[in-house]
């Protein structure tokens, strides 16, 4: 056999020391998808909320639940952002993924605080609720694992917004 040549590509054909093909009774996965994703997955994590926050509405749980997740996406960076991002359904997902990096870690309490400014007539009380009415439904769809991992990148206080209690030691 000679090598096929398409404009910049060669083709080779493979070593005979390679692997050989699959026999016809090897399965070979589908590739995976995302392993929480679909509409029906983001309407369960937005009605997961809704019933946390006791919201009358879906479309008020969902969107305190995309300026929450946004919220959160710029403080979460590395692989914990990568891995919250797989874990999260595929809205939640971009909405995480789509915020740019903020400069400077705030607070919680400045975190509650920025998530009061987006949400409009919004009281740091009022936000509090809603931030811990998306955060603590995250849990159960990320497990505990990646929780404590993203818990680690933030500055003490957030635990208890994400239904956790705070055991950091008092600076």
């Amino acid at each position: 056999m000679s090598a096929t040549t398409v404009p910049s590509v060669t083709t080779v054909p493979p070593a005979t020391t390679a692997f050989p093909p699959p026999s016809p009774k090897t399965v070979i996965p589908a590739p995976q998808h995302h392993p929480r994703g679909g509409d029906d997955a983001w309407t369960e994590l937005v009605e997961a909320v809704r019933e946390s926050g006791q919201y009358t509405t879906r479309s008020e749980a969902e969107r305190v639940t995309r300026i929450v997740l946004s919220a959160l996406g710029g403080h979460v960076i590395g692989d914990e952002r990568v891995d919250l991002a797989r874990a999260l359904p595929e809205e939640a997902a971009r909405v995480i993924a789509g915020q740019i990096p903020v400069t400077r870690r705030l607070t919680a309490a400045e975190f509650v605080e920025s998530v009061a400014a987006r949400i409009e007539g919004a009281t740091p009380a009022t936000a509090r609720w809603d931030v811990s009415s998306v955060l603590s439904v995250l849990p159960r769809l990320i497990g505990d694992d990646l929780v404590t991992r993203v818990l680690a990148q933030l500055p003490a206080g957030y635990a208890l917004l994400f239904g956790r209690a705070d055991l950091s030691p008092a600076s």
